[in-house]
This record gives C-alpha cells, structure tokens and sequence, in this order.
C-alpha cells in the first residue's frame, strides 16, 4: 500500500506565495497598460455615445445617410470582386514554374509595402491635372483632357474600390493559393484519367475543397473592409463634396468639425453591422476546430 502524501512544508507554501506575487507585480504594468490604451478610451467613447441627441443629429445629416450606402457598396462590391479575382489567380500562382514563382514575388509587393505611400502615389497619378495617366498615357492616345478621377463622385469612388482591390488582392490570393496546394494531386490525376475536364476538376475537386476557406475569408475580409480606413480617406479624404465617405471615415469627417460626439456615434451605429459577423465567423471557426 502507497505512503500516503506528505502535505506541503511551509516552505514550500512561502515559495508558492512569493512566486504569484512576483507574477502579479511583473504583470501589474501590462494591466495598467491596458486599462489606460484600451479600457478608458472604449469606455469613454461609449459613455459619449450615450448621448441620444447626437444621434438624432447624426441620422438627420444627409452625409451619414449617404455613407451607409456607400459602405454597403463598398463592401459588396469590393469583397466579391476581390475574392473572384484572387480565385483565378490562385489557380494560375500555383503552377510549379520558376517564372510563376518570380511575378508572384512581384505580385505579392503591394500587399507588403506601406499603405501611406503607395495610396498617397495612386492620388498623385489620378490628379486629373497634373497626373500621370491624364498628362501621358491617355495622351498617347490622343485624348487631350482626361477623365476627373478624383473629382466626379463615381469615378473617385470606384477608384478608391480599386485601390483597395489592388492593396488586399495579394493576401487573399496567397491565402487560397495555400488552400490549393493542400488538395491532394492523386485526385487531379484521377480525374484526368476518366478524362474530366479542367471545369469538372474545378467544380467536383477544387470548390468542394476550398469553399469552407472561401466563405470564412470572405467573412473575415468584410468585417476588414468595413474598417478600411485608408484606401478611401488617402484617396479621396472622401470627396469630392464628403459624398464619398465610408463608415470608417465618417468620424473623422465630425471631429474635424468639432463635433466629436457624432463622430463617436457614427462609429458605434456601425456596431450593428460588424459585431454578426464577428460571431458567425467564431462560431464558424469553432465548428472547424471542433471538427
């Protein structure tokens, strides 16, 4: 019959007590961190929004009411022509040739620069004065004046759709590149064998395996593009006429006009379209984990 065990010695108790102190000091900091960077601002910016009036105001102003179309817009139209394209790339990127290798490095850069620089060049090219493709490519065509791309409100704001297309493309193409590439090859030759077409490989091996990636990226980059602060306020600063903005950009737009109680609100009435998706993707994610 096994000793029965020795309880522990005051010692060991003392020693047990100084280390949880130690741990409590060590991360006293980072709580203090938090509560300041994270907390206080959450909560401060909540008790404004408590402010009922702001909100009437808020959805009196025609900008805001316009903004909620242009962010439903933006969203839509961005993230499904965003993920179509990285699809078909991501059938072409994942060829085994060096020279494939060599334009996705390529391809893979504007993801990978700073987005400050490279949106702030794309507002110089669009310049409909001074801009490179106005002042010289379209004039290789013979065309004297070119189109205001950043000062008619649809084109400015399909260009700022565009910039963004053209930053996150990369990303997401990579993401289902990697989603290809784990499809085992037996099936591909499988299927070459009965002589399937490169359609019916597509539609019975390569979409059965990649949907479930596809709709949770999809997910994930709306509740992102919701938030794509950049690409429409460093075009655009959504102009011209504040016609352009997105819900991401409003608020800077109220605070710039002192009125720093819309722009809370109008960042807290986009809660209501961000946090569902926020829960199926985890809900999601947590039935694959399961899996």
């Amino acid at each position: 019959m096994a000793a029965p065990l020795a309880p522990p010695s005051a010692a060991t108790s003392g020693h047990t007590r100084d280390r949880a102190l130690w741990g409590a000091v060590m991360l006293a900091p980072y709580v203090l961190v938090f509560a300041v960077m994270v907390v206080y601002p959450v909560a401060y910016g909540l008790w404004i929004g408590l402010d009922l009036n702001a909100y009437r105001r808020l959805f009196a102003d025609p900008i805001f009411l316009r903004t909620v179309l242009n962010t439903i817009i933006f969203v839509f139209v961005a993230v499904n022509l965003k993920f179509l394209i990285a699809l078909a790339l991501s059938g072409f990127f994942v060829a085994q040739r060096a020279w494939v290798r060599f334009v996705l490095v390529l391809f893979i850069l504007p993801w990978a620069v700073p987005s400050i620089p490279t949106i702030l060049s794309f507002r110089v090219m669009l310049n409909p004065e001074t801009g490179m493709v106005n002042s010289q490519l379209f004039q290789w065509f013979g065309i004297v004046e070119g189109p205001g791309w950043l000062t008619d409100p649809t084109l400015a704001f399909l260009c700022s759709i565009m910039v963004h297309i053209w930053k996150s493309l990369p990303f997401w193409t990579l993401i289902l590149v990697t989603g290809r590439l784990a499809i085992a090859q037996d099936l591909y030759e499988a299927a070459s064998v009965d002589g399937a077409s490169r359609w019916q490989q597509f539609r019975f091996i390569t979409w059965p395996s990649l949907a479930t990636l596809y709709v949770t990226s999809t997910m994930l980059s709306m509740i992102w593009t919701l938030g794509d602060f950049n690409s429409v306020y460093l075009l655009t600063g959504g102009g011209p006429g504040d016609l352009n903005h997105v819900l991401a950009t409003l608020g800077i737009r109220y605070m710039r006009n002192n009125a720093l109680d819309l722009g809370i609100a109008s960042i807290i009435v986009a809660m209501p379209l961000i946090l569902p998706m926020v829960y199926f993707m985890v809900k999601r994610l947590s039935k694959g984990a399961d899996a």
